[in-house]
């Protein structure tokens, strides 16, 4: 898949359409290309105004961008790496002097520590892209799964290696949709209602 130039990532919809944001070069930093969020928020695009969302390996925060950008209540930028979290601050505060829109946080810290310390149903969408290879997509997955933040009904957009076909939801997750876009596999997951 043909990757942006690196140095700038575009919001593809919203107030902030069109807007382009540095992007610090730091190893194993692939923001979401803008072919994929468009049809990831066009999947998205009938319930996401309003959403509490939580971007939890945010690396440049464009998701989590994106989904502010669109319309949602809030969103929670979550990324260990100081460099990282350091230009998505910058960049929020750049977006946000210019026109606020919906509540912006950025924390600095571990993705599965977070969600350990979440208010239990707190978040309707939450945004899964980690590092590819790294094997915290179960992890995230199983966390989400139980009585924590995510709300039943809630969705999660998880995004994966093509070649890691294996990383399948457990019985606690609906697919809603699914497409591979060049290398990544792309995932909407729905928290099925307990019975």
């Amino acid at each position: 898949m043909k990757r942006k130039k690196p140095g700038k990532v575009r919001i593809v919809g919203g107030r902030w359409r069109g807007r382009r944001l540095p992007v610090p070069d730091l190893p194993g930093l692939r923001p979401s290309g803008d072919r994929s969020r468009e049809t990831l928020f066009n999947w998205l695009a009938p319930q996401i105004r309003g959403t509490r969302c939580a971007d939890l390996f945010a690396g440049t925060g464009v998701l989590g961008l994106e989904a502010a950008s669109r319309g949602a209540a809030s969103v929670v930028l979550i990324e260990k790496a100081a460099q990282a979290a350091r230009a998505i601050r910058e960049n929020v505060s750049l977006l946000q002097g210019s026109d606020p829109v919906g509540e912006v946080e950025v924390v600095e810290t571990d993705a599965l520590a977070w969600l350990a310390s979440c208010s239990p149903d707190s978040l309707d969408l939450v945004f899964v892209d980690p590092p590819f290879g790294g094997g915290l997509e179960a992890a995230v997955l199983d966390a989400l799964a139980g009585d924590g933040c995510l709300v039943q009904g809630g969705m999660v957009y998880l995004e994966t290696a093509r070649q890691a076909g294996d990383i399948l939801p457990g019985p606690e997750w609906e697919i809603c949709r699914e497409k591979a876009v060049g290398d990544v596999m792309m995932r909407l997951l729905k928290k099925k209602f307990e019975l």
